[in-house]
């Protein structure tokens, strides 16, 4: 049993902003009443939060845990470590595993593994066997085993048909179907704008913005025609935003996820930061940050996830063309967002926070996102103002973070989840 004492309580879904007390018991919320106005039972801590913010455990739909097949990278128990440190109480696996989660048995194992870790694990699965693209895998045992959604992240699926009849079944599912859309006919050099000086400095062609905006015209199209649950992954471009914007006014069942590299940094990160900063999509212009920013503020995008992609040192430690593109997110995602967002009055902090929490939970049907009694004593206690600065020493196994060195605000105090403090920040 855990008392929080006047925090303040921001809950999205509830549009709640004040000064509570807060009492968790058997893994629910018990009691939500004004600020000091519960007392504490016998035997039960107390955690005076001193006016700090308490929110719902943040929920991430796009995290790469390496496992099975890259332990090296990151495994199911390091990647929660990480996401717990960086206020995360929930996380979609993403499927781009070795071998992939294209079938129930390999499924089943990574949500096994999950249900013994400390925050709650979530799986996606493939869109086609072997991520070959050429065969749709079996969406409904997949979905009866547990998958939350459909995805070839890290490759398009480009036969358009298959495609297709994947978002009609994704449709009577009731899942959705989560791309990556980058054509490669359009990508010469992965991980670097193409045309842009970052390119040019490394004597690379480079991703062409084209490879983004021709797949997303083609797949918005598609779900209008069948009514599809489809998400665009990690969007990086101004044509791109503008494209989901203009689908969503014939079905607002297609949405888009930013990341905080790409509403945070542009190419300029890479002729900084070299291979940390090499990610795909790549990191584009100012005017196409600009765009994101836009689309977040107006809600054409409303869900931020990390796309958290670890990869070993010496993997990042080669040349630019041999260097696997990604970098680790869980842990820096928060302040990223207050930095970038909340600060500069892009957005509301309760606005951030609703594209952290509950609006990634309500579209994947997640039981998270939200605090009220009776619902799940899953909570990030944070300071906002507080800064601190980034170093190598991550929770997660990998440290390819092009943040290292920064100084940002918004400081993860608590973690909790089923009403168990799982981090505490080691702060004097």
């Amino acid at each position: 049993m855990l008392l929080i004492q006047n925090c303040r309580l921001i809950d999205p879904a509830s549009h709640t902003d004040g000064m509570r007390d807060l009492l968790l018991a058997d893994g629910v919320v018990k009691a939500i009443a004004p600020a000091g106005t519960l007392s504490a039972p016998a035997g039960c801590e107390v955690l005076a939060a001193h006016g700090i913010v308490a929110a719902p455990g943040l929920v991430d739909t796009h995290s790469h845990f390496r496992d099975p097949g890259f332990p090296e990278k990151e495994d199911i128990h390091t990647g929660s470590l990480s996401a717990a440190r960086g206020g995360y109480t929930s996380i979609v696996m993403m499927a781009n595993t070795k071998p992939p989660i294209d079938c129930v048995p390999v499924l089943e194992d990574v949500l096994a593994r999950g249900r013994k870790e400390k925050i709650h694990i979530y799986s996606a699965a493939n869109v086609t066997v072997g991520m070959q693209g050429a065969e749709r895998t079996d969406f409904v045992s997949l979905k009866e085993a547990g998958a939350v959604v459909f995805t070839d992240d890290g490759r398009p699926v480009m036969d358009q048909d298959l495609l297709k009849n994947a978002l009609k079944l994704a449709r009577k599912l009731d899942v959705p179907v989560s791309l990556h859309e980058e054509d490669p006919t359009f990508v010469k050099n992965p991980g670097v704008n193409a045309g842009g000086k970052a390119a040019a400095s490394l004597g690379l062609v480079g991703a062409d913005r084209q490879a983004e905006a021709s797949l997303v015209a083609r797949d918005v199209k598609l779900a209008e025609e069948v009514g599809g649950k489809l998400l665009i992954q990690h969007i990086s471009s101004r044509e791109g935003v503008a494209l989901v914007r203009e689908a969503q006014k014939h079905n607002p069942l297609i949405q888009a996820e930013a990341t905080p590299q790409h509403f945070s940094l542009t190419e300029a990160a890479v002729l900084e930061k070299g291979t940390l900063a090499k990610v795909n999509p790549p990191l584009r212009l100012e005017e196409d940050r600009q765009a994101i920013l836009a689309g977040i503020a107006d809600g054409t995008i409303r869900i931020i996830a990390t796309d958290h992609a670890p990869h070993a040192k010496a993997q990042k430690d080669q040349p630019f063309v041999k260097a696997p593109s990604g970098m680790i997110g869980l842990e820096t995602a928060l302040s990223l967002g207050i930095r970038n967002l909340v600060q500069p009055g892009v957005i509301s902090l309760e606005h951030f926070l609703a594209m952290l929490t509950i609006n990634p939970a309500e579209y994947y049907h997640l039981p998270a996102g939200r605090i009220c009694e009776g619902g799940p004593a899953d909570l990030v206690l944070f300071d906002p103002e507080r800064t601190w600065t980034v170093t190598s020493r991550f929770a997660s196994r990998s440290s390819n973070s092009p943040f290292i060195g920064e100084t940002l605000p918004g400081v993860v105090l608590y973690t909790i989840c089923r009403g168990e403090i799982i981090y505490r920040a080691d702060i004097n």
